[in-house]
């Protein structure tokens, strides 16, 4: 495929994937399947990077680039004003009366749009491509984001039908409920915090220093506006309309009202109707439609007169608090839970609701038998607000933590700085259910064939009791199993066996050490090289690694230390798993010998690149300056690590001099 070829094929993938993100994210319908889509992106990065073809509005823009270092602010040429609130029916018509007064006249209508409790965005795109995507911050200016931007499939960009040479458009991104509480769970299992809500989640997600996970989180976004010369005379409804025609997505839930009682009307059937939406909604939006008015009825220096929100009252409930138990999560950390007596809140029966950790039942003073008032933390996640009876002196005593897991009774720790206990056996049963998924998934050991139900069966049926039993199993138990048969027994018996053959880096991160992901147990694998090596380093040589930190240091040293974990290693090693990388053939050895340390951006080579690069001719790459660095290769930015080495008097060299050593080799 020559050049010109390429780009034929890159620009028909371009226009099937962004037809493909429009009806899946706007229309609801999906004209191929996920592994289809994911299948052409593929193709679309490859011609792109091979090629030379890449483009800003390209849908392979979408997954994420390197990480940021920091955000550039950027101002907002026209003012992202927060609105003034109301919180009745009182206040709403203290507005009407307001805009009625400054205009003076009744020749208005408003337009009512649902408000989603989200994180309030700018675009800019110029000539139909998207170049800026802003953050509010304070009005005046706020963070350039658009590489996170780019990921949130919502967002179009590029516009084919734009209207303007310069369009500045203002939505709200957010995320739905389900999909909210599908990450939180998937977070939960993998000992991560928890998010409280959907906003917290968004705007936490958002402001995140990596694209590449922000692809991975599940941010929605909707326009609510949009700018450009002359627009001025068009009705807020108007806007709307030509938005949804140019391929952006707006609030379904909006309506033109000709009189405040009409919007009273609204307010009230959205506020019962709150809870049956997909998304957090905190309450209602009401503008002056006709844009028009915008300038005469002017703004204050914090919110315009023109618009003004009205704010749903959280619903709360009031029951008892009859029991607290401990939920077990995937890497250890245990949950407090409030066994409630059951209540309707917010559209759905309540019994349970998280209490978070030992400091906040402590803080909050709950105790079991306690009335307590309880509300949906952004109207999701059911939570005790307060204790109702705290002067009651037939209250039960306080609650005293345990110090023993409810499930396997292995003593509970509590690291420092950390608000967590933990159960720290790798055996214990609840974990062990998904440390085997997890050691089986795609990204670790990737055994086809073992989701969730055969591994609940394999382990009620006593079959396994830890991952390493999987190496054990023989066809004729298999097959007996609900819905296995003889052939899909062998399948999984033959990708047990082919799992064998994963590197030492898939293996390490297979273990299901607490903050080693596959990038992390990649560095671990380059560094160490094999296990023996890995379980001798200590902390300080861990943290000499570049992508390895305190916490994760102390986490990997924590794991190694404990028998039960280097018992379930040895297991490994005995039934042939990789236990040492293999060695890559070097292309040199001028750099045999030397030590080196990576600082700041380099302009062609990425860090790692440049890492693999020093180790193929025979280098070492190290984490931190010391006496033992003989080079550091120092692009632009560089900090501490440069003073450091000049203070010690350590050879600095550059990208353009790194080359020359190879080539002169």
């Amino acid at each position: 495929m020559d050049k010109n070829q390429a780009l034929q094929r890159v620009t028909e993938l371009r226009k099937t994937l962004r037809r493909a993100d429009y009806l899946y994210y706007q229309e609801a319908q999906s004209e191929i399947s996920d592994k289809e889509y994911d299948q052409l992106m593929q193709e679309l990065i490859n011609l792109e990077e091979k090629f030379e073809l890449e483009t800003p509005d390209s849908p392979s823009q979408r997954v994420g680039g390197a990480p940021t270092k920091n955000f550039e602010t950027v101002s907002h040429p026209v003012p992202m004003l927060s609105l003034s609130n109301t919180y009745n029916h009182d206040e709403v018509d203290e507005f009407d009366r307001r805009v009625r007064e400054s205009l003076g006249h009744s020749d208005f209508t408003y337009m009512v749009e649902l408000k989603y409790d989200g994180m309030a965005i700018r675009l800019r795109y110029e000539n139909g491509t998207l170049v800026l995507g802003a953050t509010r911050g304070d009005g005046s200016k706020g963070d350039d984001i658009t590489n996170n931007i780019k990921t949130v499939k919502d967002i179009p960009l590029r516009v084919e039908q734009t209207v303007a040479e310069i369009m500045e458009i203002r939505g709200e991104a957010y995320m739905e409920r389900d999909a909210f509480a599908e990450m939180n769970r998937k977070r939960e299992e993998a000992g991560d915090a928890t998010f409280a809500n959907p906003r917290n989640a968004t705007a936490g997600t958002l402001k995140l220093q990596d694209s590449k996970i922000v692809a991975t989180r599940p941010i929605r976004f909707f326009t609510y506006d949009f700018l450009i010369d002359g627009n001025s005379k068009m009705a807020q409804s108007e806007k709307l309309d030509m938005l949804e025609k140019m391929g952006f997505p707006v609030c379904e839930h909006r309506q033109k009202c000709d009189s405040i009682e009409e919007v009273h009307q609204l307010i009230d059937k959205w506020d019962q109707s709150r809870n049956s939406y997909p998304f957090e909604t905190d309450g209602v939006v009401v503008k002056v439609n006709e844009d028009r008015f915008r300038d005469e009825l002017g703004q204050t220096a914090k919110a315009p007169r023109w618009a003004v929100a009205y704010k749903f009252e959280a619903e709360r409930a009031v029951t008892r608090l009859n029991d607290i138990t401990l939920q077990v999560g995937r890497l250890g950390s245990i949950t407090p839970v409030a066994e409630l007596e059951p209540v309707l809140l917010a559209g759905t029966t309540v019994k349970r609701a998280s209490l978070h950790n030992q400091d906040e039942i402590e803080r909050k003073d709950i105790r079991i038998g306690d009335q307590v008032t309880i509300e949906k933390a952004g109207e999701i996640i059911p939570q005790v607000v307060e204790v109702l009876d705290k002067e009651n002196p037939t209250r039960s005593q306080p609650y005293v933590f345990p110090k023993e897991c409810p499930a396997c009774s292995e003593k509970l720790v509590r690291l420092p700085g950390e608000v967590a206990w933990r159960c720290v056996n790798i055996q214990c049963p609840p974990q062990m259910r998904s440390r085997i998924q997890h050691f089986a998934s795609r990204d670790a050991l990737d055994i086809d064939g073992l989701g969730e139900a055969i591994v609940d069966q394999l382990v009620t049926e006593n079959l396994i009791s830890d991952f390493t039993d999987l190496y054990e199993l023989e066809l004729e138990q298999l097959i007996p199993l609900e819905r296995m048969g003889e052939k899909s027994a062998q399948n999984l018996i033959d990708s047990i066996a082919n799992s064998k053959r994963q590197p030492f880096d898939r293996v390490l991160y297979a273990l299901g050490i607490r903050f080693v992901g596959t990038t992390v147990a990649r560095d671990l694998a380059r560094a160490f090289s094999s296990m023996t090596a890995l379980i001798e380093a200590s902390e300080e040589e861990l943290t000499a690694v570049d992508s390895i930190g305190p916490k994760i240091a102390e986490s990997v040293r924590f794991f190694l230390d404990d028998a039960k974990n280097l018992r379930l290693v040895e297991r490994l090693k005995g039934f042939g798993l990789a236990m040492e990388a293999e060695e890559k053939e070097k292309a040199g050895d001028s750099l045999e010998g030397k030590t080196f340390v990576i600082t700041g951006t380099l302009p062609i080579l990425k860090r790692n690149e440049a890492k693999a690069l020093i180790e193929e001719h025979g280098g070492k790459v190290t984490g931190s300056v010391s006496k033992n660095t003989d080079m550091l290769l120092a692009g632009e930015e560089a900090g501490s690590k440069l003073q450091k080495a000049e203070k010690l008097g350590i050879a600095i060299i550059s990208e353009e001099m790194l080359f020359e050593m190879l080539n002169h080799q």
